[in-house]
């Protein structure tokens, strides 16, 4: 019998306030993200700078309340980058954090730069990659990252350094205690063999939503290994133009039928994916935040699945 929702955002908000911040964790799975136990709801930062994630955000106070409230909230588990800004996501984590939860798993990842007009450009040379894992841990104030995430990028189809090259420094970084795990981001189930045949994989971070479901095959392949899947865009594109979760017409009927937002639906539709599923939704709201996290009560039904495998 699949268990509905309990509670409206209210009473998930009431929750805590009380000082019930425990039943919200019992009601939460976990997963392992190397040698760490998260719950499968994080937060991810990427929002929490101004817009197109260049300067510093719109209301400073606000980005420090929502990290906080997270923590408030359960979360321990953190994704973030040094280039989100850049320099302003890990500013803001440690000022609004530090001295951080033990039990916090701060994760980010390399492999990418900003210039001074927003773009991304490449950083994926081994000498990039150390710089910038070195720069997280001096922006946060910490000797050790849980995992850092390395973000392939390619160029017309091509990178111009051999993942091999990379993956050996980011081992080196590990064996140095740098970083607890290697994590992949932005690859190809081929590379994830490659990079399985030489190191263990704590996670892989690629696009996967509703709306999206080209990389099942790199999800299959982490539910076989046991590695945690954190699925970026998990409610479509950011960019616009590109579909949406929350604009199915399948997804907005389960919300009302359920009393919960379609953002909900798209992200409980994950959690029920496979369990190696961690989510890290962004926002720069209050009222979001405890929406997002409030999925995890979430069950669908049968009737509801039905529904959503009809979106292509």
């Amino acid at each position: 019998m699949a268990m509905e929702i309990r509670g409206t955002n209210a009473d998930f908000g009431k929750v805590v306030t009380d000082g019930l911040a425990s039943e919200w964790m019992k009601m939460n799975d976990t997963y392992r993200l190397a040698g760490q136990t998260v719950r499968r709801i994080g937060f991810g930062a990427m929002q929490l700078p101004g817009p197109g994630v260049l300067g510093p955000p719109k209301d400073r106070d606000q980005a420090l309340r929502v990290l906080r409230r997270s923590i408030e909230l359960g979360v321990n588990h953190i994704d973030t980058a040094q280039f989100y800004g850049p320099d302003v996501a890990n500013d803001l984590i440690r000022e609004a954090l530090h001295p951080y939860p033990s039990e916090l798993a701060l994760v980010s990842k390399v492999g990418a730069r900003r210039s001074a007009q927003g773009d991304w450009l490449p950083a994926q040379t081994p000498a990039e990659l150390r710089s910038d894992v070195e720069e997280n841990l001096r922006s946060l104030r910490i000797d050790q990252l849980t995992v850092v995430n390395l973000r392939r990028h390619e160029v017309d189809g091509e990178a111009n350094v051999p993942l091999e090259d990379q993956l050996a420094e980011m081992i080196a970084l590990r064996d140095e205690g740098k970083i607890a795990g290697i994590g992949l981001s932005t690859i190809t189930l081929e590379q994830l063999e490659t990079a399985l045949a030489v190191t263990e994989v704590a996670c892989v971070q690629n696009a996967f939503s509703l709306v999206d479901q080209r990389d099942t095959p790199v999800l299959e392949r982490c539910i076989s290994e046991g590695i945690a899947y954190v699925p970026y865009f998990p409610l479509g594109s950011a960019f616009p133009h590109f579909p949406k979760v929350v604009d199915q017409p399948a997804v907005r009927v389960v919300g009302e039928r359920r009393g919960i937002s379609p953002a909900q639906v798209g992200l409980a539709w994950l959690l029920g994916k496979a369990e190696n599923v961690l989510l890290i939704p962004g926002t720069s709201s209050l009222g979001h935040l405890e929406e997002n996290m409030a999925a995890a009560k979430v069950k669908l039904t049968d009737q509801d699945q039905a529904e959503l495998a009809k979106i292509s």
